[in-house]
């Protein structure tokens, strides 16, 4: 069983304890979470979770199966890394000091099409979008400088096929509205 990177997706109606229960199936199975998000999804009322899981395809498989047993849940689905669209944010804190006296940080933030998000007399903050090794490029960089603070956010993705969601979650809708 070869291990890879799989992109969970579940929709599900925003209720309190879900994520409890979902995050309770992968801790059932001793299998940890690379990264978990969650958010409103393109159909109103409907949340999205967005689960980065490293295992078997057969196991993925019994996952998104459990999933999908929660009442609350609409539908799961999953994909590997070359399936999706994908992106994580980062958040860097570090001395403005560094900014003005250290030319090499000016360098850094140009070649890793970083952005300055703020500038204060104490701090600056640089926003890193990309893939999770970008943001560790830049992480790797600047840590020498010392970081003030630090967060990533996790994996957010949209599908590269077609996804027939949309029309589940309108049909889900007018159910709840009927």
């Amino acid at each position: 069983m070869e291990k890879e990177n799989y992109t969970i997706s579940v929709y599900t109606e925003n209720n309190i304890g879900l994520l409890n229960r979902i995050s309770a199936i992968f801790l059932k199975r001793h299998i940890n979470l690379d990264s978990m998000t969650a958010s409103v999804s393109e159909i109103k009322g409907v949340f999205r979770f967005t689960i980065v899981v490293k295992m078997s395809e057969e196991q993925v498989k019994k996952i998104v199966g459990q999933i999908e047993k929660q009442i609350e849940v609409i539908k799961a689905y999953y994909h590997r890394d070359d399936e999706t669209i994908y992106q994580e944010t980062a958040l860097f804190k570090i001395d403005s000091k560094l900014l003005f006296e250290e030319r090499q940080i000016q360098n850094v933030i140009k070649e890793s099409n970083a952005n300055i998000v703020t500038v204060t007399p104490e701090f600056f903050v640089l926003e890193k979008t990309g893939r999770r090794k970008e943001v560790e490029a830049l992480y790797d960089k600047l840590e020498p400088y010392g970081l003030m603070q630090f967060v990533r956010s996790g994996r957010i993705s949209i599908s590269k096929e077609k996804m027939h969601i949309s029309a589940l979650l309108e049909s889900f809708n007018e159910e709840e509205l009927a």
